[in-house]
């Protein structure tokens, strides 16, 4: 009985330390952004590329392959860079209505300004599904993030 006791114990402890490690380390996963920038309201990224605009100066703009962002398929990442200084670019791929788990993909430079990369968006059980791709910007003032939204059908 004593056994148990310790054990059952003991167990509530490890899951306890997890837990407080777990919300410890969940900004490293998913840091603030110091700035946001400003989509186009009318693009339509399925269609082509979208720009999204600092209030401080400089643009980024991301273009997703192929047309129409099916899910399950392989996805070519693209994003190119105007005025900003950038030292890493990330893409984070999340659904807005439902956690579809961490989706981040680092990409990888492209030439000046330009980055690039590959993905894939995961099948949901949604027939229609609103997904946010958020551009992750390194630069010296902190990190800035370009929020795209589109929607995807089965």
């Amino acid at each position: 009985m004593v056994n148990r006791l310790l054990w059952a114990l003991l167990i509530a402890l490890a899951v306890a330390v997890l837990v407080v490690v777990a919300v410890k380390l969940r900004p490293l996963l998913t840091p603030e952004p110091v700035l946001l920038a400003v989509p186009d309201p009318d693009c339509d990224l399925r269609a082509g590329p979208c720009t999204g605009r600092f209030a401080g100066g400089g643009e980024v703009t991301l273009d997703l392959e192929p047309r129409g962002i099916p899910p399950a398929r392989p996805l070519v990442l693209r994003v190119l860079i105007r005025d900003l200084v950038v030292s890493a670019v990330a893409l984070d791929l999340t659904g807005t209505d439902m956690d579809m788990g961490y989706n981040r993909r680092i990409l990888e430079a492209d030439g000046p300004g330009r980055f690039r990369g590959e993905g894939m968006l995961p099948v949901c059980v949604r027939t229609r599904m609103t997904w946010e791709a958020r551009v992750l910007l390194t630069t010296p003032a902190g990190l800035l993030a370009a929020p795209f939204r589109f929607t995807t059908w089965r």
